[in-house]
């Protein structure tokens, strides 16, 4: 039972529910470099040339939350013999608290993944504040349950196998200064059968699959309106409530409707559970 004082504002009352703020929660699947991280981008980009501004559209991902490697564990990622497309790389429990945390309006600190030294950065954070729309990007976001059904909406990004295997090794050797051989075998001997046993059976789960990855802008594109649609309906539910909670908190069912943005609140305590 919630228990409401004339001292109360009516900011206090109407966010009772809990639930007026929470952010439209979208998972992203699919191996790797198979365009996901693009896909986001784009998806954040549209909708900031709308009404989001760029603070209230966040992406994270899942990359953030491998556990903190033992030196022997280390030694093996050097010479690329530690498998990080394996369900146990990761911390489902920490990647599962940090998104539920962000979904109940709190700001939180996300862990920083050093790939070149396959650590995690000591005392690095990035600190994020709750948004409109939520991201949660990797190849296993739908492998947990837990994690999994926190997603309103689920996209599995659908490139094809020679791409990804492409961009994977270009990637490694650029940015993180790897040898050809050494990539091509950590992604023969771990990458692909972690693929196939782990991310390509979840793709069941996906509401939408998104063939070509970032290059199919069609797709994108029904996505972001999707996202507008959802966020304009749920305003209007958020100020019909706000208007149906002041009426109720007035005593005003049966009497004419007030403005919207009155709030006639009784001098006696008013309860309700």
């Amino acid at each position: 039972m919630t228990s409401f004082d004339s001292n109360a504002s009516c900011d206090d009352m109407i966010s009772d529910n809990g639930n007026s703020d929470r952010p439209f929660v979208i998972g992203v699947c699919g191996g790797t470099s198979s365009g996901k991280s693009t896909v986001c981008s784009k998806i954040m980009e549209k909708l900031n040339q709308d009404s989001f501004n760029n603070d209230r559209v966040l992406c994270i991902s899942q990359e953030s939350f491998y556990k903190p490697l033992t030196e022997e564990q280390r030694s093996e990622a050097m010479r690329g013999d530690y498998d990080f497309d394996h369900p146990d790389a990761l911390d489902a429990q920490l990647m599962k608290e940090l998104i539920e945390e962000i979904i109940d309006g709190k700001t939180v600190k996300l862990p920083i993944w050093n790939f070149i030294t396959h650590s995690r950065k000591e005392d690095e954070f990035i600190t994020v504040s709750p948004p409109d729309v939520l991201l949660v990007e990797g190849i296993l976001v739908f492998w947990f349950p837990e994690i999994r059904e926190l997603f309103q909406m689920k996209l599995f990004v659908d490139t094809d196998a020679d791409t990804r295997l492409s961009r994977r090794v270009i990637r490694d050797v650029r940015d993180y200064h790897r040898e050809l051989g050494a990539v091509l075998n950590h992604y023969t001997h771990y990458v692909k059968p972690a693929f196939e046993e782990f991310c390509q059976p979840t793709k069941k789960y996906a509401d939408v699959i998104i063939p070509r990855g970032p290059e199919n802008e069609v797709a994108i594109d029904l996505i972001v309106q999707t996202i507008k649609d959802y966020h304009e309906s749920d305003r209007n539910s958020q100020f019909a409530s706000r208007v149906a909670r002041r009426r109720y908190l007035s005593g005003s069912f049966l009497s004419p409707s007030p403005s919207p943005d009155a709030c006639i609140i009784s001098t006696s305590p008013t309860y309700y559970g």
